[in-house]
């Protein structure tokens, strides 16, 4: 479809537009998404893409009203907060949807172009953008039933007459994968009679049509108002539901991946070094195809590493983690991983199918249940539900293991983290885990909303009042990651695309070793996943006779190598050659 003529940017947009619509104008549609984004008197071949992140990269995940202030917007309370505790320990800052919207805490936006007058306006997200990579959700496969868009739709008025999804009721959709329980389809009336629309996730969640390139124009515009706000990151929220098509199951289908390509063409183009990063909460095998040929998303997020480092960290047991890390293929070149134990939803179960068995998963949700957690269910075909999520925060998910509660809690919780750390990629960490926030029942109760559970705000008084008390479990467990985090920060072989292996030695230590990109630098992670000592023979990591061995965070030399490390429970080491 390309003509060697044409410039090589409006070819590639061309090509992929070609792959969607072929019944289309590819050449007229490419034309508008290159002047939507102001390609079009400036778009060229892109540079070879180069990665955009090292060792000091730290993402901070965070709902705007994280914080609550009577006198200051809570966008304003939460810049300061972040400059007040994290401008030295993270670089890129996720601020979940700050628009307005009608439920799902932000997931179901009523106006892409506005930020919720709730939280504080433009200015305010310039100015954390000033200070901070900037990464924003771009709520790409549905929007609220209160949007203007679909009030268009049901008044049969443009934009939005033609923007969702009206099948039949009799079209055969049995095949479709969702990640709720509530029906596909909502019945609506409009001006034409009663039509019913795709919701994937709620009936107030409105699936987009992508198969009308309107709509796709319309979220190119969005894109290029969020670059101009400063956003540096874009999260495509759901993206594996984007397409759909009666009698498949509507996932991951070859459009989704082609329109991604597309989306990461226009952005590379755009902003050099701007981020795509896809949110796709689904078995690991089809999570990894995002990265394409290194073509789709820059990042993707590790959804396989939550349920299966809280297993290990319950039963003392990481043989299943690391049977997963030794089949995980390392990023492609300019591409890596998105880490993260902690989020603002809750451990999903749909990417540990395959890895953890039937009994496995059970203990799991038992164990959680009894610490508090409440578990979230999908629908499957023959009108039966399955396990989707656990909801439940991460500091109270450590607070013991199979066996009950326990004293370990906050060792178990920076174990957790130490290992996320030293894996390739990039982490994340939730805001509220770092200030060892627990199960808000109050919330819970009054919203009856699973995911609430782990979505407390503080009020500023409060938190800052625990963070100045060094006994408080907030101000412990924050000294403790910032500390983790600035060792972490100055390591090369701890570079997101440095080399990684993983490590024998049996299933109560869980190890990994990396290697600096120039080779200089190698760090071997060790952790105890277990409440009792374990032992490693230093003989078994094979450290070389010529280099300076010492434990970054004991801070000691280590003088023998052929001796013996004794790990207390839940104790990690990082012994690195400088």
């Amino acid at each position: 479809m390309a003509d060697g003529s044409l410039n090589p940017c409006r070819a590639r947009v061309i090509n992929h537009l070609a792959a969607v619509y072929p019944d289309a104008d590819v050449r007229e549609l490419a034309d508008e998404l290159l002047s939507v984004m102001r390609l079009d008197q400036t778009c060229t071949a892109a540079e070879p893409y180069a990665d955009q992140w090292d060792e000091s990269d730290v993402v901070l995940i965070t709902y705007g009203d994280f914080l609550v202030d009577v006198e200051k917007t809570p966008l304003r309370c939460l810049h300061r907060f972040l400059q007040q505790h994290f401008s030295e320990t993270v670089s890129i800052v996720h601020v979940l949807p700050f628009f307005p919207w009608s439920s799902d805490d932000g997931f179901a936006v009523i106006d892409y172009s506005r930020v919720n007058d709730a939280l504080g306006d433009w200015d305010d997200i310039e100015d954390i953008a000033a200070d901070y990579a900037l990464m924003a959700d771009l709520v790409i496969n549905h929007c609220s039933s209160r949007s203007q868009w679909f009030d268009n739709f049901k008044q049969n008025k443009s934009p939005g007459n033609d923007f969702f999804i009206c099948p039949s009721p009799q079209d055969d959709l049995s095949q479709v994968v969702r990640p709720r329980t509530s029906k596909l389809l909502r019945e609506v009336q409009t001006a034409e009679g009663i039509k019913h629309v795709w919701c994937t996730f709620s009936h107030d969640q409105v699936d987009l049509n992508f198969s009308n390139p309107q709509v796709l124009i319309e979220m190119v515009r969005i894109i290029r108002l969020y670059l101009d706000r400063g956003v540096r990151v874009f999260r495509l929220d759901a993206v594996a539901f984007l397409w759909k098509e009666a009698g498949t199951s509507c996932l991951s289908r070859p459009q989704t991946h082609e329109l991604v390509r597309l989306l990461r063409c226009l952005v590379e183009h755009a902003a050099p070094g701007a981020l795509v990063i896809t949110e796709t909460n689904i078995p690991n095998r089809e999570n990894l195809s995002y990265f394409g040929n290194g073509n789709e998303a820059h990042c993707i997020y590790n959804f396989s590493l939550p349920p299966l480092l809280v297993n290990a960290m319950i039963t003392g047991s990481c043989r299943h983690l690391k049977t997963w890390m030794m089949s995980m293929p390392p990023a492609q070149p300019n591409t890596c991983y998105l880490n993260f134990i902690a989020s603002h939803d809750g451990i999903g179960l749909r990417p540990a199918e395959g890895l953890l068995g039937k009994d496995e998963l059970e203990v799991l949700l038992d164990t959680m249940q009894r610490f508090g957690g409440r578990i979230s269910w999908r629908a499957q075909a023959g009108n039966r539900n399955q396990a989707y999520e656990i909801n439940i925060s991460l500091f109270d998910a450590m607070q013991g293991t199979v066996d009950g509660a326990d004293q370990w809690q906050i060792e178990r919780f920076i174990c957790a983290h130490a290992i996320m750390l030293a894996l390739e990629g990039i982490p994340a960490l939730y805001l509220l885990g770092l200030v060892a926030t627990p199960n808000d029942y109050r919330r819970l109760a009054h919203s009856n909303h699973n995911r609430h559970i782990n979505r407390r705000q503080w009020r500023v008084a409060e938190l800052e009042a625990l963070l100045a008390d060094p006994a408080s479990n907030q101000r412990k467990v924050l000294d403790r990651m910032r500390a983790l985090i600035g060792v972490r920060a100055k390591q090369p072989a701890f570079h997101p695309n440095a080399t990684q292996f993983t490590l024998h030695l049996g299933d109560k230590v869980f190890g990994i070793w990396r290697q600096s990109q120039d080779r200089r630098q190698s760090i071997f992670a060790v952790n105890n996943i277990t409440n009792q000592p374990q032992r490693i023979s230093l003989s078994d990591l094979n450290l070389i006779d010529t280099d300076r061995w010492q434990n970054l965070l004991a801070g000691m030399p280590v003088d023998n190598i052929r001796g013996e490390l004794v790990l207390a429970p839940y104790q990690s080491a990082w012994i690195s050659n400088r």
